[in-house]
């Protein structure tokens, strides 16, 4: 288990004495007057739930259908579309959120709605990274070369290395995504960059994972939260799959704090965005609905309230690029 990410029941308790106070945004309920209601209306006399796709009101089952319809057409032109939604700037964004997860050797991660690997890419390249500073440091010049390589490696106490003891430090990361399109390219991907080892594939809904209760060490989600149908269940199920001292990280777009950027990012994103996807990909609807999701997503103390709902501590923000984007952290302690 990653040192950073599931530290021993001890120190769990004492950082809950130590940061709880600092850190958790107790004052969350008054600041916002009172509690948050979900974008899901809740059903009646057995009728379901509506919510909302875009700035249209739809059922929740017709929502998880159009959602994947979207993400069907635009799996190809993926890192197109985060570029005309962030003209480039995505890919800053999530070298920093990986550099803020700090993973370590051993870290288990369950990267959701990651289907084309972004996240999970860099996780394995941070940490092989991080592996090679190690290496660098530890090996004596004498064996930086294969000929200074004893047959039999032994340990400092003159025993054998245990295959064990590496599987425990392996670290590990799965991609979790809904739609079998955004996976296959993922996978492809994955083999154009030779990052076959420590990465698998899994298919299903963030509202129900298919994972053990306390089985990883880190989640996360980046662009993806916002096209849940049920945004507390999704978090609920975060918090249950996290090992106790685990860490939730979402990077999401969100509401522009200064008013100097957003009067131009709204006119791009309504104006231009739609535009661009017709132009590049032949698809205004698609980047139409992706807009009009950043507009109905919870702000980021609304947010912030929702993640300290399903049971999360020491709860943060970080805005990027002036709210365009933003990063929310939690522990399950």
């Amino acid at each position: 288990m990653a040192a950073t990410m599931a530290p021993s029941r001890w120190l769990v308790s004492a950082l809950k004495k130590t940061f709880v106070v600092r850190c958790n945004y107790t004052d969350r309920r008054t600041a916002l007057g009172c509690r948050l209601l979900s974008n899901v209306s809740q059903p009646q006399n057995g009728e379901e739930g509506t919510t909302h796709f875009g700035f249209e009101k739809v059922s929740e089952e017709k929502k998880t259908q159009k959602v994947h319809q979207v993400f069907s057409k635009v799996a190809d032109r993926y890192d197109l579309m985060n570029d005309a939604m962030s003209l480039g700037v995505h890919r800053l964004w999530k070298d920093h959120f990986i550099q803020k997860l700090t993973p370590t050797p051993g870290t288990k991660l369950l990267d959701v709605a990651g289907g084309t690997g972004d996240i999970a890419f860099r996780f394995l390249e941070y940490l092989k990274y991080q592996d090679s500073l190690q290496l660098s440091w530890r090996i004596p010049s004498r064996m930086k070369s294969p000929e200074g390589w004893p047959e039999n490696p032994e340990t400092d106490d003159g025993t054998s290395s245990s295959s064990s003891d590496e599987e425990d430090d392996a670290h590990h990361v799965t991609v979790f995504d809904i739609n079998e399109n955004m996976l296959e390219v993922g996978q492809k991907r994955a083999a154009e960059r030779g990052l076959l080892q420590g990465i698998d594939w899994v298919q299903g809904n963030a509202e129900e994972l298919p994972f053990d209760s306390d089985s990883m060490d880190a989640y996360t989600i980046a662009f993806g939260i916002r096209n849940v149908t049920r945004i507390e269940k999704a978090l609920e199920e975060a918090y249950r799959v996290l090992k106790p001292g685990g860490r939730f990280m979402c990077l999401e777009f969100s509401e522009v704090t200064n008013p100097l950027i957003k009067g131009a990012y709204d006119l791009y994103s309504f104006q231009v965005i739609p535009a661009l996807g017709q132009v590049l990909a032949g698809d205004w609807d698609s980047y139409q609905y992706l807009v009009e999701s950043i507009r109905k997503f919870p702000a980021q103390e609304e947010f912030a309230y929702m993640i300290e709902e399903a049971g999360f501590s020491c709860v943060t923000v970080e805005d990027l690029s002036g709210g365009i984007a933003a990063i929310h952290s939690g522990f399950k302690l």
